[in-house]
């Protein structure tokens, strides 16, 4: 790291937990982000800020003034515009050395089959079910640890799926993919704005912690929010042996 790096990260750097080194590891990694929106904002400016060396940023959507209640990411003049470009302009504009690769597309197999062995971490942000199953599958197929976040109306909740240890689930192991859920989307069900803030800051949290290699990650637990009340709930969770996903998988 340079001068001025060392500099920009040194309230990290102060921490004995991450220090140089840890600072080092987060500055050599890369995180993949799925979904720019509600969950991705923070996620991504807080990985950004905090030094990850490169973010790549899926997206298939674009700016809608609907979401300038909570996506921080976004700016008026960008209604229309590609929300991982939005996302890409906003975290160059904090720091310009910064590296962004920003694609609008969708989080499919294929795509996800290529860019999740690139990672060193992915965060899933998205909203839909189908999405997160894909996302949770490529990342047991390439024994990438998955920070995933939801948040509907006032609930939220995170968790990391890491198959790399051998009692930890994966996300298919507690919402199995062939189970009937009711999908809800914030454009029916409404969502607090600064609830989005809270779990995508937790899931950044988490993925820096991942990277840096300090704390306890939230595998095998899923951290629960009721901002109606800003109570928070854990449900200690395992490996289930007969997952479609991993059950089969050894760890590693």
């Amino acid at each position: 790291m340079d001068d001025d790096e060392l500099l920009r990260y040194s309230r990290h750097i102060l921490l004995d937990e991450i220090g140089i080194e840890g600072q080092q590891r987060l500055r050599e990694a890369t995180a993949l982000v799925i979904g720019a929106g509600g969950l991705g904002s923070p996620v991504a400016l807080y990985l950004g800020t905090a030094g990850v060396g490169e973010l790549i940023l899926v997206d298939h959507d674009t700016v809608d003034l609907t979401n300038l209640q909570r996506q921080i990411a976004h700016r008026h003049d960008r209604i229309g515009s590609p929300k991982a470009d939005s996302a890409r302009l906003t975290l160059q504009a904090i720091d310009p050395a910064l590296r962004v690769r920003a694609l609008q597309r969708r989080a499919d197999a294929a795509l996800l089959d290529e860019l999740v062995p690139q990672a060193d971490v992915v965060l899933d942000c998205s909203d839909n079910f189908a999405t997160r199953h894909a996302i949770n599958a490529a990342c047991v197929a390439h024994a990438r640890p998955l920070v995933s976040g939801a948040a509907i109306r006032f609930d939220g909740q995170i968790a990391v799926y890491d198959t790399r240890r051998a009692d930890a689930p994966c996300y298919a192991c507690l919402f199995p993919p062939d189970a009937n859920y009711e999908e809800v989307a914030c454009a029916t069900m409404g969502v607090f704005a600064p609830l989005v803030g809270i779990v995508g800051c937790v899931q950044a949290a988490e993925a820096l912690k991942l990277v840096a290699g300090f704390g306890e990650p939230l595998v095998g637990r899923l951290l629960m929010l009721d901002a109606r009340a800003m109570e928070w709930h854990e449900i200690r969770t395992a490996r289930h042996p007969g997952c479609a996903v991993c059950g089969h998988r050894p760890a590693g």
